[in-house]
C-alpha cells in the first residue's frame, strides 16, 4: 500500500468517526466516542483489505482514495479546474447542518489496474490485461457483502452501534453515482447491483429500529 492511499484511508476513518460521534460529543457521552473510532477502523478497513484479496485473486491492483469530482456537466467545459474531494465536503457539509442527525457515508472510491503478468496467467501471452466492468463491479460488491458481514457479526454480540454503522456505509457504496463504488458495481452487472441493493435496504429497514 503507498503512503497516499493510507493517507486517503485514514482520513476516510476519520470521517466516519466525526460522522457517527458528532451525535455522542454534542450530547456529552464521551465514553462512547472511543468506541465509535475503533468501530470506524474496523468499517473502513475491512471492506479495503477484502477488496484487495478480492482483486488480488483476479491478477489485478486495488488502490483507494477519497471521492473526488472533476467535472460538472456533459460538456467539454463543464469542469473544476481541478479534482475536488466530494468524499470529504459532502458528509462534513451534512454532518454539521444536522449536528450528526444526517449520516452521508460517501468517503472513498477505489480503481483497479490489472497487474502485468495477468494476460500471460489468465488467457495467454498475446491476450489483453485490461479488467472488463464485470471485474470492476465483482471487486466493489465484495466491500459491500463484506460490510453486510461486519453488521451480522457485530449484532450477535450486541454491538448494535457497529451493526448500523456498516449497514450505513454498505447503503452509501450502492448509490450508482459518479465514481463511488454502486456505479462501478451497477455498470458492471446490473443483476448485480439489484440483488444486492435488495439486501441492504432490508438491512437498512432493520437497523433504523437499533439504538
Amino acid at each position: 500500500m503507498e503512503k497516499s492511499e493510507f493517507g486517503h484511508i485514514v482520513t476516510a476513518i476519520i470521517l466516519m468517526f466525526v460522522v457517527f460521534a458528532t451525535k455522542f460529543a454534542v450530547a456529552g457521552e464521551t465514553k462512547l466516542l472511543v468506541q465509535t473510532f475503533v468501530f470506524a477502523i474496523v468499517v473502513i478497513a475491512i471492506p479495503v483489505i477484502v477488496k484487495k484479496a478480492v482483486a488480488y485473486t483476479l491478477d489485478a491492483n486495488v488502490t483507494h482514495e477519497i471521492w473526488n469530482v472533476f467535472r460538472t456537466g456533459l460538456k467539454p467545459k463543464q469542469h473544476f479546474k481541478k479534482p475536488q474531494p466530494f468524499g470529504l465536503y459532502v458528509p462534513l457539509i451534512f454532518t454539521l447542518i444536522s449536528l450528526g442527525a444526517w449520516k452521508v457515508a460517501t468517503f472513498l472510491t477505489y480503481e483497479t489496474r490489472a497487474l502485468k503478468h495477468r494476460a500471460a496467467r489468465r488467457h495467454g501471452f498475446y491476450s489483453y490485461t485490461s479488467m472488463t466492468d464485470w471485474h470492476h463491479g465483482l471487486i466493489g460488491a465484495s466491500g459491500v457483502v463484506a460490510l453486510l458481514v461486519i453488521a451480522v457479526l457485530a449484532y450477535l454480540p450486541g454491538w448494535e452501534y457497529l451493526a448500523k454503522m456498516a449497514t450505513y456505509f454498505a447503503f452509501w457504496n450502492m448509490v450508482p453515482f459518479s465514481k463511488l463504488d454502486g456505479a462501478q458495481i451497477f455498470f458492471g452487472s446490473r443483476v448485480l447491483w439489484t440483488v444486492l441493493a435488495v439486501i441492504v435496504l432490508i438491512f437498512v429497514s432493520y437497523v433504523l429500529f437499533l439504538p
